[in-house]
């Protein structure tokens, strides 16, 4: 049994009337420490896109080579209010506000230059960009406050261009780490009201999960200064806080299980904790290997985010293992006021629970068919997908820049805002501007800059296409192929294009590596757990066709609903990853109880016995996580809101569908040999259930997890 395998001296002593203080105090001292020790951390600021080894990252390296490598320009595109074509008054105007410029300029600012049409014209403003998009942000509203200031009457104005657009990414996030976190604490609180239906005893696992999250963020942060790791900080704390949560569920519903049978609070919580502990750390160590396969990423965001995301959750692990028993054991049993659970007081456990597993027993084809079914129209969003947004879609909030983004391709070249770099030796730059210019969709390319020793030229090409557009990507590859054919240049592309092209095929490459390795981890552990062949391969299957519905309905959710009609390049590989490890986690709460009752009761009646017994926590905690994941979506990156949307359906079909109906299901067909080539039971306990009907489970007190 599950219980023997942990020692029960040690959560005696953990959760016993002097043990429990004395765990406190040594919990409270660690955390003290270790925030004092990692509280100045700060995590990188870096935000590639890119694998570190791509020609667009070779070739932002060697720009900085150039002088003035920190000068980047910024476009003021101007044009009327009343959409006509500007006049000569105009033109003497944004003549006039150059000098405005050259305060906030790095250099001598130009233009104007008008367009084709004349309804628009640019100017171009070098300014200093900072080692941040923050610093940067400073610089861009000192310039557009400059230009709000003298703008001439009937002109619209606006800053646009590189620098600007990562300046309003900036301005756009300030402060929404803190809105994700409160948001994130206000579900968690109502969920737990909810699920306790008791004022009090929800703010103990909350206290435990924010302390947890708290110092995860500053041990985090100095994982990624002490490796240079690049991550999304909110997402570590939304799976801190979801699987905590997960956690605590699942060890305070064991706990007032057995204080239904149990007089004494602190045996019951140590029987709980010794119950529920194999489960809640093969569920962790799932989770936390899966998230180390990041670390074979090439897309530098998602392999930051592996080792980071493992450290916060072994944090909540350790929170929720050694601190929340021995707060539990301190406070009692009357926590759960006003609806404290004692012996002689239990109802029938997860009667409604009960009843649509014993539904399910009765017919499994029926019920898998409609539940396999429900999956596959859901999986059908996935037609008609396309992966990979441009820079202006990929947030979800309105700029300047993006606004003048639009006008600049509205009157320019579509590329004008976004030219691409070519890095090429001197000596045959001009047969590389040839090269290039020869290209399809090219409409000038010329030399802009040497290095010192002039051994390098920086060329600059515009492009016809719009940004990221299917066309766009193309000529990447085309005008690659090209300069590369310029013998003795090593020429190498780069900018934002080129940038977006290699991320595309990064996030690919990293797809086909990591979510096999996910499928693997996940079937090593189940195998250990269970002790079988054939459960673990159906489950993973179960669990691959469940995320690729998730992932589908997602998609069709942002195209109908958000008017998203692609999906950002790292959603499919961490939706898929979430998915399959964090379903895994209920999988292993339903199957692990499972497993236990089929020794005294069968697999058949086992099942539902441990839907009975885990369906409430199993949906709690599901609801919680999805909700979690939910909250991504007051952040403004598109990438992070369809990412919460995808796992919020994810959890939600998985708690309501696959363990409540599909796992079952199968386990009810198959029946004993799911468990081969082991065991739940041995002979003696076979013929003490022969003639145990499902429909009428006997009365029992509550048995291991």
């Amino acid at each position: 049994m599950a219980s023997t395998r942990l020692p029960s001296r040690f959560s005696d002593r953990l959760t016993s009337r002097r043990g429990a203080w004395i765990s406190l105090g040594i919990f409270l001292l660690v955390m003290v420490a270790l925030f004092g020790a990692f509280g100045s951390a700060k995590a990188p600021a870096g935000n590639a896109q890119a694998p570190a080894d791509s020609e667009s990252a070779q070739a932002s390296a060697l720009m900085d080579q150039f002088p003035n490598a920190d000068r980047q320009s910024v476009l003021v595109v101007a044009s009327r209010d009343d959409g006509t074509a500007l006049s000569d008054a105009d033109l003497t105007a944004l003549t006039d506000l150059l000098p405005v410029l050259d305060r906030h300029a790095d250099a001598e600012s130009s233009g104007p230059m008008v367009s084709e049409d004349g309804e628009a014209a640019l100017l171009v403003t070098p300014i200093e960009v900072g080692e941040s998009n923050t610093e940067t942000a400073e610089v861009i509203k000192a310039l557009r406050a400059g230009i709000a200031a003298a703008s001439p009457a009937g002109l619209s104005l606006q800053v646009t261009g590189g620098p600007a657009f990562g300046a309003d990414v900036a301005a756009a996030f300030e402060g929404a780490n803190l809105t994700l976190l409160l948001v994130t604490i206000l579900i968690v609180a109502i969920l737990l009201i909810i699920t306790y239906r008791s004022p009090v005893l929800w703010l103990v696992p909350l206290t435990v999960i924010a302390l947890a999250d708290g110092l995860a963020g500053r041990m985090t942060a100095a994982a990624g200064s002490l490796w240079d790791l690049q991550f999304d900080s909110g997402i570590v704390s939304v799976l801190v806080f979801g699987a905590g949560t997960n956690y605590a569920l699942l060890l305070i519903s064991r706990y007032r299980e057995e204080l239904l049978v149990e007089d004494d609070h602190r045996r019951a919580l140590s029987t709980a904790w010794r119950r529920t502990a194999p489960a809640i750390l093969a569920s962790n160590v799932t989770v936390v290997l899966a998230l180390l396969t990041l670390v074979l990423a090439v897309i530098p965001g998602t392999h930051g985010l592996g080792v980071t995301s493992a450290i916060g959750l072994l944090i909540a692990l350790a929170a929720v293992l050694f601190a929340l028993p021995p707060l539990l054991a301190v406070c009692g049993r009357r926590i759960f006021w006003p609806f404290v659970p004692r012996p002689g007081s239990a109802r029938p456990q997860g009667r409604t629970w009960r009843s649509i597993a014993t539904g399910v027993v009765r017919r499994p084809a029926r019920s898998l068919l409609v539940a396999v079914a429900l999956l596959a129209v859901m999986a059908a969003g996935l037609i008609g997908t396309t992966v990979g947004l441009d820079q202006v879609e990929k947030f979800r909030v309105q700029s300047e820049s993006a606004d003048g983004l639009e006008v600049v391709a509205a009157h320019f070249a579509a590329g004008e805002a976004q030219p691409i770099w070519v890095i090429a030796h001197t000596d045959q730059a001009p047969d590389v501007v040839a090269a290039a210019d020869a290209v399809e969709g090219v409409v000038r390319a010329h030399s802009v800059a040497a290095t010192d020793d002039e051994s390098l030229t920086k060329i600059m090409v515009t492009s016809e296409y719009a940004p990221s557009t299917p066309e766009s990507l193309e000529q990447i590859t085309e005008l690659r192929d090209a300069v590369h054919a310029v013998s003795g240049a090593d020429a190498v592309v780069g900018g934002a294009v080129a940038t977006d092209a290699d991320a595309r095929m990064g996030n690919l490459q990293d797809f086909w590596l990591i979510a096999p390795l996910v499928l693997l981890v996940s079937f090593f552990v189940l195998l250990a757990l269970l002790r079988s062949i054939v459960a673990p391969v159906l489950l993973l299957l179960v669990n691959v066709a469940s995320a690729l519905a998730a992932i589908g309905a997602g998609a069709w959710l942002s195209r109908v609903l958000l008017d998203q009609h692609a999906l950002d390049l790292q959603v499919p590989l961490l939706a898929f990853l979430f998915l399959v490890a964090l379903g895994i986690d209920y999988t292993i709460f339903l199957v692990h109880r499972a497993r236990a009752e089929a020794a005294t009761r069968g697999t058949r009646a086992g099942m539902v016995e441990a839907v009975a017994h885990t369906g409430g926590v199993i949906t709690s905690a599901g609801i919680v996580l999805a909700a979690v994941f939910a909250a991504l979506g007051v952040l403004p990156l598109v990438t992070l809101g369809q990412l919460g949307l995808i796992v919020g359906v994810g959890v939600i079909v998985d708690t309501l569908v696959v363990r409540t109906v599909i796992v079952p299901a199968i386990f009810s067909i198959i029946g004993d040999r799911i468990w081969w080539p082991s065991a739940p039971h041995s002979a003696e306990s076979k013929i003490k259930r022969e003639g145990e009907s499902v429909d009428e489970p006997r009365e029992r007190t509550p048995a291991a997890v």
